[in-house]
């Protein structure tokens, strides 16, 4: 089975907790929390997620700017970053995908179904090359 790597940004305690208890249900997925985007930045480079699930209002960094630094790093330029919001209305959610996100989770979410939703953007896993002979 393959491990999946998942960088959960989050300033809310209470949420990174739910998120954390959710996501432990899919067995595949390893997680790593952050409490803002300056952590977030670090983590992503050097942890190298599949995925980055992150919240857009947060303080000081939001996840917008978080997001822009992401893909100006190289390390992190082509990770795919989910947004976690309860601004989720189309033209908000248009305007993220403008920015660069990969999509958008909206809260509150569905504990239950959370690993399935985030699964929808982890990349597919290679196929095992053979050689022919």
């Amino acid at each position: 089975m393959n491990a999946y790597r998942l960088l959960h940004v989050e300033d809310e305690p209470d949420i990174r907790e739910v998120v954390e208890m959710s996501l432990a249900l899919d067995p595949a997925i390893v997680l790593k929390s952050c409490a803002s985007g300056a952590d977030a930045l670090v983590a992503a480079a050097a942890w190298q997620p599949d995925v980055i699930l992150m919240d857009v209002m947060m303080p000081v960094m939001d996840g917008a700017e978080t997001l822009t630094h992401l893909r100006n790093d190289a390390r992190t330029a082509k990770i795919p970053i989910v947004f976690m919001t309860a601004r989720a209305q189309a033209r908000e959610v248009e305007h993220f995908l403008s920015l660069g996100a990969a999509g958008v989770i909206p809260k509150p979410f569905d504990p239950m179904t959370l690993a399935a939703a985030v699964r929808a953007f982890l990349p597919a896993p290679q196929a095992a090359l053979t050689q022919a002979g």
